[in-house]
């Protein structure tokens, strides 16, 4: 943050260049007007993007190099379009010479899976004329081809030949819309929301895992009718303690966290040696205790126990058709998984110690002898992926056999730390020096830093989009949806300079199209619904094009609001997952006594005048009573309890297509699970189920729970 242009006539010509590179360079302020993006943050930004702008002379050749970029390559870097609809391909070759264009399909339609020669397709050369322009000091032509409607869906590679020289670009057919399943089109679901890390049960091991997860699926399905559990990221973190307790802040989110494995359900648990069955009893001890205990949960000591057993059970011989299973799924996963499992037995290696600079590069040589050291390690790294896979894909099977129309609802974080997994592993993706983030809200007037490495857009054009490609595939493995946090990253993301305030960021711009389409295809590949989180700040034809692409959003009670009323259920969207609050708010129950402001009033989180905000909350209940008896839904002087259940009665009257309620609301929670703005000042991601008064609530014991039946019972009843 210490460069800056100086402003001699040179900003106009700073603002063009960030603009060329989708850096905005104003946006509009919480609590109105338009705000400006100081030159130093635009430099920084820019700095990022690989793009030096530290000096009018580095602008204006910038400038230069922007305004010719796409006339330097034959082909553009990826070409993404939608089933149905032409395109037009740009291609740009010596002024005067000849090119020959065809595509390759990539094997999706019947004939090319049996056959090994691909599909190619010769492209026609439209009409269009464009001036040739002079590039570098060579004279540089573009012809236009284009690309049918009727190529099919997937991953095709386009090819140019001209002058004796062979070009080729990716090619990413993406569905028109994504498709709601059947028996989803017209109806409404409903479904639980849940925190799976709190969620526990007597044979868990100090933490909610997937066995609990299929248990709780089953439970609800069974005994309540629900179609869905939704839960949070269960995305991986370090391979050693101190764990991040944070789930939206994972190494990876391509792959799982093993700490989420039920030891005894790994099918070579079951034939260990007496000697090795006490082994694993004796990991266990420590931490069989703490699924009672209301006290923080302590995902190191969970960790420091599973790791142990875990190790015993990789030793035992696995059956050949078990083997069989393994190395299929380490071939189809390939080198992504290799390269994070080798990441994870680094980090054991180096116990604490700073990472070298000689293991920054993954095909360093470096990182090439660590791998042979590390073989055995590695492949315990891979094995506890295919057992995490394993298990939630037997979660997901639990809940569809137990009824659920969509089953597992998997969430996506917005990105990865900073010094994880994915970001050793995709460096050349990701911008370096900045960290996403968000602007002031009214929730968080202070800003945001979430401290991770966001997309560098053109590097991941670049790429092909593999990374983002392979990522999405392996989060929508045995998922009946995908939430996405913050799906509004895949149009803009307020990049925060290192060293700066988060209130000293900008918005940088994504190809949307390009990002929600790979979404799309994946989605409907794995056979998924997509739930993007839209909440926040965002440009009002950003929800109507995630509609027109099939992508459900996210709807509030408390944010949902039509002239500073709460707005009517029939005004609600229709392709939307409604809830009363969110995982960043206290539960209703705590909602409702002000807790959102109290909290943050304890830990220095307000800009306002607390008494101020107060009055606002009992504004804000009173104004939601209201509507709820306008609806009928409520007597006069309701408890808690009953305006609770009224509000979730009030989404079912609604036109969302899926209706989410949060356990922790379910139970009579009052605690919040997270508390945005906050680190270690608050137990964040650390707050274990429980009940109006604190106690712990065990799986087995939910329906045991006067005011779950009585909410579930108010939900499954319908409109």
């Amino acid at each position: 943050m210490d460069q800056t242009v100086p402003d001699d006539g040179t900003r106009p010509d700073l603002h063009e260049l960030a603009g060329a590179h989708g850096v905005l360079t104003e946006y509009h302020r919480f609590g109105g007007g338009t705000a400006q993006v100081p030159d130093t943050t635009l430099v920084a930004v820019l700095g990022a993007l690989g793009v030096d702008a530290s000096g009018p002379q580095q602008v204006a050749h910038g400038l230069r190099r922007v305004r010719d970029e796409e006339w330097r390559s034959v082909l553009p870097p990826t070409v993404v379009a939608r089933q149905g609809h032409e395109t037009l391909l740009p291609v740009h070759v010596s002024d005067g010479a000849s090119v020959h264009v065809w595509l390759e399909l990539d094997g999706a339609e019947p004939a090319a899976r049996r056959h090994a020669v691909r599909p190619r397709r010769d492209l026609q050369q439209s009409g269009d004329y464009v001036p040739p322009r002079e590039v570098d000091g060579r004279v540089v032509g573009r012809a236009t081809f284009v690309v049918p409607a009727d190529v099919p869906l997937g991953w095709h590679t386009l090819y140019a030949l001209s002058e004796g020289q062979e070009s080729s670009t990716t090619l990413v057919v993406t569905p028109d819309r994504l498709d709601l399943p059947p028996g989803l089109e017209r109806g409404q679901a409903w479904g639980v929301l849940a925190q799976l890390y709190s969620v526990r049960s007597r044979t868990s091991w100090g933490i909610g895992d997937l066995a609990d997860l299929a248990d709780l699926a089953w439970l609800t399905a069974h005994r309540a009718g629900a179609d869905f559990v939704a839960v949070n990221p269960l995305s991986a973190a370090e391979p050693v303690t101190p764990m991040t307790p944070s789930p939206y802040l994972p190494t990876s989110r391509r792959y799982g966290n093993p700490i989420y494995v039920r030891v005894e359900d790994i099918l070579e648990t079951a034939y260990l040696s007496a000697a090795d069955r006490s082994l694993v009893e004796w990991a266990a001890d420590p931490v069989r205790d703490l699924d009672g205990n209301g006290g923080p949960i302590d995902r190191d000591a969970v960790w420091e126990a599973k790791k142990a057993a875990l190790e015993v059970v990789y030793s035992a011989p696995r059956r050949a058709a078990r083997q069989a299973a393994f190395e299929d799924f380490v071939a189809t996963e390939g080198a992504g998984l290799q390269d994070f499992a080798t990441w994870c037995a680094i980090v054991e290696e180096l116990g604490g110690r700073p990472w070298p600079t000689e293991l920054a590069d993954p095909a360093s040589p470096a990182v090439a002898a660590a791998r042979e050291r590390l073989a055995e390690r590695i492949d315990f790294y891979v094995w506890l992926q295919w057992v995490f896979d394993e298990q939630k894909a037997g979660a997901q099977r639990t809940a569809v056999d137990a009824g659920m129309r969509l089953g597992i609802v998997h969430d996506l974080a917005v990105g990865v730390h900073p010094d994880g997994a994915d970001a050793w592993a995709h460096a050349d993706v990701l911008a370096r020096g900045v960290g996403v983030g968000a602007p002031p809200d009214m929730y968080n007037q202070q800003g945001q830093n979430w401290s991770q490495p966001p997309w560098n857009p053109r590097a991941l054009a670049r790429a092909g989009y593999a990374p983002y490609r392979d990522m999405l595939r392996t989060a929508l493995r045995h998922t009946g949806a995908l939430r996405v946090d913050h799906i509004l990253g895949l149009f803009r993301l307020w990049w925060v300079p290192e060293g700066a305030d988060p209130t000293q960021g900008a918005y940088v711009r994504y190809d949307h199209d390009a990002l929600v389409g790979i979404l799309a295809l994946e989605a409907q590949r794995a056979g998924a619904v997509v739930i993007g989180e839209d909440l926040g700040v965002f440009e009002p034809w950003v929800r109507e094009y995630l509609a027109d692409r099939g992508v459900l959003g996210t709807s509030v009670f408390w944010f949902e609001k039509d002239g500073g009323r709460p707005r009517a259920p029939q005004d609600y969207r229709r392709l939307t997952l409604a809830t009363v609050g969110t995982h960043d708010m206290p539960p209703t129950a705590g909602y409702l006594a002000g807790e959102h402001v109290d909290l943050r009033e304890r830990l220095g989180l307000l800009t306002e005048d607390a008494q101020a905000l107060r009055g606002q909350a009992r504004s804000e209940r009173n104004a939601a009573v209201a509507v709820l008896a306008e609806q009928g839904l409520v007597g006069d002087n309701p408890s808690e309890r009953e305006v609770v259940e009224a509000l979730h009665r009030y989404l079912r009257r609604s036109e969302a297509a899926l209706v989410g309620v949060q356990l922790v609301d379910a139970v009579g929670e009052r605690r919040s699970q997270n508390q945005p703005g906050t680190d270690t000042e608050y137990p964040n991601w650390k707050v274990p189920l429980g009940d109006s008064a604190g106690n712990v609530v065990l799986v087995e014991d939910l329906f045991d729970n006067a005011r779950l039946r009585s909410l579930f019972a108010a939900v499954g009843a319908g409109r």
